[in-house]
């Protein structure tokens, strides 16, 4: 098949439509995660977000039942990306070939652990923008990384539970 004709799709369907129920309770869920962990940071005085948590709070609450949402992807998967984020920009430095490097690694790390999700494939990224401004730190894996995943993450646990019909998480390991 020629590139041409790949690029011109397969035609298929668009996916259903959400209905306005489940689009306002996924974003309600959305803005109490986040604002949860906003109001963490300020009470603590520790980070507690990242960029890549909006992505996460789509898919954790438009899509709670996906692999990509379940609890050890969420969390394992933010860990582990900003976990070789800080080892390939500590031993490589900034340099553009390095972040490509980091996010490859990222993406190879989750696949290889099961621990897939597609939000936490920016954090590389955001530690590489970090560290170009000279500001990074290893408590980045802690605060704002490890501590806001599992923020969102509860609140996902509490809130899809009490207001969808399926249970949540669909897994843990």
């Amino acid at each position: 098949m020629k590139l041409l004709d790949k690029l011109a799709g397969e035609h298929a369907a668009l996916p259903p439509k959400f209905t306005g129920k489940a689009i306002l309770m996924a974003g309600l869920g959305g803005m109490i995660a986040i604002s949860i962990a906003a109001l963490m940071s300020a009470r603590l005085d520790q980070l507690l977000v990242l960029g890549s948590f909006g992505a996460s709070c789509v898919i954790l609450f438009a899509y709670p039942d996906a692999p990509f949402a379940q609890p050890r992807n969420v969390i394992g998967g933010h860990f582990l990306s900003s976990l070789i984020g800080l080892l390939v920009v500590s031993q490589l430095g900034v340099g553009w070939w390095a972040l490509g490097i980091a996010v490859g690694l990222a993406i190879a790390a989750m696949m290889f652990t099961r621990t897939v999700h597609p939000p936490a494939g920016s954090n590389p990224v955001i530690v590489w923008l970090i560290a170009s401004q000279g500001a990074i730190s290893w408590q980045f894996l802690w605060f704002p990384t490890l501590f806001g995943a599992i923020v969102i993450t509860v609140v996902a646990l509490v809130y899809n539970n009490l207001t969808r019909e399926g249970s949540y998480p669909k897994y843990w390991f």
